[in-house]
């Protein structure tokens, strides 16, 4: 009996010793070897650690700061900040309202298909996530928490306490230590014209929609939204697309992989949702250059990232769509883009 269990006792130390000395060697070929596959696998590692709080040590063990400063910089989005042009949308989607200059049909056959709302599944060999693509902009509002300053919501009671079809998390909130309750937004929110958080004078990266729910992307003071008649936004970056131009040019977008929440809209106005499932075993992750790919694919003429990580979220239709990183579900959220309920349509 002792002979098979000193001989079973061998075959685990062999075994963890293999796993760990094969670790140990594709460690050191992926921060050392300077050949693909390696450098790509070393830039998105460092990328992801970097944009954690907790975990920047992963790239600290390995590399310099110097090695580290240069794969940021080498991914980072180069593309300056430009603002996107309302005009190149804001005429297709008059043209997709029902008219009563048309006849019943053609108003009837354009309505039904304003109305649409579709949900796609998205995979990858990397990730998994969901494609919400909404034909009437009108439909697409900021709502924030009911205890702003104090106290965050979750989407599902966002969206069942005002009656939404669903929605997705918007902007970002004070998170220290990871503690963070969700009421503290880390940039501007603007509510059905109203400026429900910001600061005057403060630039902020607008995401949102004009009174011609039009999506607005761009470097904003709060009265700067004011004379563009931006009704619904939240601050939060970095803009993927911006007039049909992709911002990222070279490398993954400096992020690294993580859960992810993107807005987009199409040329013709649809408004795309966009969440990406990570940290998990059925979904890693995706990366910014992950996320405005799959915005191109589906049409995207402007583009931005929302706040993601434990924070992605998506809900429709009065269900959880994704799978929340976090190990206690949804978190409490400052903002959350949401749809509108519409079962009877005006043509006024």
């Amino acid at each position: 009996m002792m002979k098979m269990l000193k001989k079973i006792f061998k075959i685990i130390v062999i075994l963890f010793s293999t796993i760990f000395i094969s670790g140990a060697i594709l460690t050191l070929l992926i921060f050392y070897c300077p050949a693909n596959p390696f450098i790509e696998w070393k830039e998105t590692i460092v990328t992801t650690a970097m944009k954690t709080m907790r975990h920047q040590y992963i790239a600290k063990i390995f590399l310099s700061d110097k090695e580290i400063k240069s794969i940021m910089d080498k991914n980072s989005i180069k593309e300056p900040i430009k603002n996107s042009n309302i005009e190149d949308i804001k005429v297709l989607i008059e043209n997709n309202v029902p008219s009563f200059i048309e006849s019943e049909e053609e108003r009837n056959k354009k309505q039904e298909e304003l109305n649409k709302v579709e949900l796609i599944d998205i995979k990858d060999k990397n990730y998994e996530g969901y494609l919400l693509i909404v034909n009437d902009p009108s439909r697409i509002k900021v709502i924030s928490t009911d205890k702003l300053g104090k106290q965050g919501m979750k989407l599902k009671d966002i969206v069942e306490k005002y009656n939404f079809l669903g929605g997705i998390n918007a902007g970002g909130f004070i998170d220290k230590g990871g503690h963070g309750r969700g009421g503290t937004p880390t940039e501007c929110i603007i509510q059905d014209y109203k400026i429900v958080y910001g600061k005057e004078n403060r630039k902020y990266n607008i995401i949102g929609f004009n009174k011609d729910d039009v999506m607005v992307l761009g470097q904003y003071t709060l009265d700067d939204a004011r004379k563009l008649n931006i009704r619904d936004a939240v601050g939060f970056e970095p803009f993927l697309i911006v007039n049909g131009v992709p911002t990222i040019k070279e490398g993954n977008g400096g992020w690294g992989i993580q859960p992810r929440t993107a807005i987009g809209q199409t040329k013709d106005g649809k408004v795309l949702m966009l969440v990406i499932d990570g940290r998990q075993l059925h979904s890693v992750g995706a990366t910014l250059k992950d996320v405005q790919d799959i915005m191109m694919q589906y049409g995207a003429y402007n583009a931005a990232n929302l706040d993601g990580g434990s924070s992605t979220v998506m809900y429709y239709d009065n269900k959880l769509i994704n799978k929340p990183s976090s190990r206690y579900g949804e978190r409490y959220l400052p903002s959350a883009f949401v749809i509108e309920k519409r079962d009877m349509y005006s043509n006024n």
